[in-house]
């Protein structure tokens, strides 16, 4: 799936998982761009699913999510997207929330908004005792979970914050790589834009959601708890719309990847014609180190 060549090779163009997804016994979908916007669900990536499910095989969705497992599933619900169009889901949130666990006798800074304190409250639960959350300069560790404004703020807007951290050496749980997400319309930072600054600055950084392993390889275990038997990772097709986690994350774990076009990207990759750019294709893919064996405006079956 490598590629470090400017030249496209010729590949399948919206092509839908009924014809698409033969070959596979399992997919790993990507939620925010591919499955919601933030405010509402997409039916036909939904429906496409569903099939997928009742004809194929498993499905579990990876998301870079700060939120627990558990969290994860209460907002797909409230977006309406049916809990039969698939079968498990693990979120970079769940996976932070188990180092926390680890570290249960230190101190913790929250670097976020504080609609992401459910991370806390849960960690907090299964400990049986509250997380010590304090301010940066007394905390042994810092966990990221966004900007707090990310609405009005930039990641610069942290860089006199994070240099400070940074000298104290202190270390960051990343609990969400990305580094932007559309929210319907608009473009907003995430924790990845704060992680990427940090460790620019010198900071330590910990990733958990994609492109790194970590959660790659929770969701395999995941599929061989559903499945009773583990899976190669050829029997797996990722779907995805961002360049630096689904793509490059899907290339590293040796996985096939459907790359959606009008998710994030959607600016770089469609032409005014409503047509796919090449360069911007090129780019991406450069960027990513890997290629993808499809592309596809949106999921359908």
């Amino acid at each position: 799936m490598t590629s470090s060549s400017s030249t496209i090779a010729p590949m399948s163009i919206n092509v839908g998982l009924e014809t698409l997804s033969k070959p596979y016994k399992a997919l790993f979908c990507d939620v925010w761009g591919v499955l919601i916007d933030g405010k509402r669900h997409f039916p036909r990536a939904a429906d496409a699913l569903r099939r997928f499910r009742a004809q194929r095989g498993c499905v579990v969705l990876i998301t870079n999510a700060s939120r627990p497992d558990s969290d994860v599933r209460r907002q797909l619900t409230e977006m309406g997207l049916p809990s039969d169009c698939y079968d498990d889901l693990v979120s970079a949130g769940e996976l932070t929330l188990a180092e926390m666990l680890s570290r249960r006798d230190q101190s913790c800074y929250h670097l976020g908004p504080s609609r992401d304190n459910g991370l806390f409250e849960e960690a907090s639960q299964r400990l049986g005792a509250p997380i010590h959350c304090v301010s940066f300069n007394e905390a042994d560790y810092c966990v990221c979970t966004g900007l707090f404004e990310e609405r009005v703020e930039k990641p610069q807007d942290y860089d006199d914050l994070l240099t400070k951290m940074a000298a104290r050496g202190l270390e960051m749980l990343c609990a969400n790589p990305d580094i932007i997400v559309a929210i319907g319309e608009e473009i907003v930072y995430c924790a990845g834009a704060l992680a990427q600054r940090y460790a620019l600055l010198g900071g330590k950084v910990l990733m958990f959601g994609k492109p790194h392993p970590p959660i790659y390889a929770a969701a395999f275990e995941r599929l061989r708890r559903l499945r009773g038997q583990s899976i190669d990772p050829k029997d797996v097709l990722a779907i995805g719309d961002g360049a630096a986690t689904d793509l490059a994350g899907a290339g590293r774990a040796g996985i096939d990847c459907l790359f959606i076009t009008e998710g994030v990207h959607e600016d770089e990759l469609i032409t005014p014609d409503a047509e796919i750019n090449p360069a911007g294709l090129a780019r991406l893919i450069n960027s990513a180190g890997a290629r993808p064996c499809a592309l596809a405006g949106e999921v359908f079956w």
